[in-house]
């Protein structure tokens, strides 16, 4: 299968995760059944300037973020670590983390969640 560009559907969320402006999301996958039940996102996610997503727990799934382009402030567990495009950040179950973009320049990362049971 091929899923073409203008086919994966893009969202916006205000103050995702209690975080600052709106989020972009471009889904790349329908559901947990394109990655085999194994887990539930496989998205790009744009933060333009001053946006971010709050920070969160992650109780039954990890998230995996990769810093495509930009310059983000990424929270670790409460620690705040800067990122830049190559940089991968990995949030394990029952541990946390947000991202907020700082710079002037646009922030995109691909996010992929994948479930701990």
């Amino acid at each position: 299968m091929i899923r073409k560009e203008n086919e994966c559907k893009k969202e916006l969320r205000e103050r995702m995760r209690d975080g600052n402006g709106t989020v972009e999301i471009t889904n790349f996958i329908s559901g947990p059944e394109e990655l085999c039940m194994k887990g539930r996102m496989f998205s790009k996610i744009t933060l333009k300037s001053g946006c971010s997503i709050g920070y969160h727990v992650h109780e039954k799934d990890s998230e995996l973020f990769y810093i495509m382009k930009g310059c983000a402030q990424y929270n670790d567990n409460g620690q705040i670590k800067t990122v830049n495009a190559g940089d991968v950040t990995i949030c394990p179950a029952g541990e946390g983390h947000g991202i907020e973009n700082c710079s002037d320049e646009t922030v995109e990362l691909i996010a992929v969640i994948v479930y701990a049971e």
